[in-house]
This record gives structure tokens, sequence and C-alpha cells, in this order.
């Protein structure tokens, strides 16, 4: 089975988190993952949201791609205009709360931004290497 794309495109103000951690959810919750799982997820997009705002600012609109496969979801935030300096780009709590809640993880930079990917398996052990 081929992977379904969904993309979401959000203003990055603070209402439109739930959007976000919602659609999420729905894709995750319709791969038969469980509720754990589901959760993860969750947590994983809105940390995805947050990293987008904290980059563009809340002017801004962000894209959020959701790649579904019959075993895993990925997230796709970008790419994010992020005019700092790779030292100022935002990190640190986020990117552990990312790496416990994900089977994998990557910021991508370049000069035109940044883009945040994240995947998560149906049925895997989170926060274990090569989980």
């Amino acid at each position: 089975m081929a992977s379904d794309r969904i993309t979401l495109t959000v203003p990055t103000r603070g209402e439109y988190a739930k959007t976000v951690r919602l659609t999420a959810a729905e894709l995750a919750s319709r791969l038969g993952m469980s509720y754990d799982e589901v959760d993860d997820v969750r947590i994983a997009a809105e940390e995805a949201f947050v990293y987008a705002s904290q980059c563009i600012g809340e002017d801004g609109e962000a894209t959020f791609t959701f790649l579904v496969s019959p075993d895993s979801l990925e997230i796709v935030a970008g790419p994010l205009r992020d005019t700092r300096s790779v030292e100022e780009a935002p990190g640190g709590y986020a990117e552990f709360i990312l790496r416990s809640v994900c089977d994998e993880f990557e910021i991508e930079r370049s000069d035109e931004g940044c883009s945040l990917r994240l995947c998560r398996r149906a049925g895997s052990v989170t926060g274990e290497p090569g989980a």
C-alpha cells in the first residue's frame, strides 16, 4: 500500500495547535495505534507546532505534511523560514521530548530554513536505541 499524504497549513498562533494535534491523533488512531502510541503522536505534533511557531513567529503560517503508511505516521513541519542562526534555533527540551516519543526525529537545516521530521511506528517501543 502506498503512503497517503495529508497537508495542513495553519497560522502559527496558539489556537491552531489543537488542529495539528487532533489531525495527528486521528491519523494515528486510523493506523490502529494503541492509546499510548496515539498519545505519543499527539505530544509529538504539539511539540512540532511549538517548534514551528518559535521559528516563524505568531504572524506566520506553518505547513505540516502527514505521511500515512500501513505501519507508521510521519510528520514533516516545514520548510520553516527561520532567520536565526543554528545556535539561536529552538531545541533543548523540545528536542528531548521529541526524541522520547518518536521512533525517528531529525531537523534538517539549509539556507532556506529548516524542516522537522518525526516518525512514529505502530507497535514500536520508543526511547530505545534502534527503536
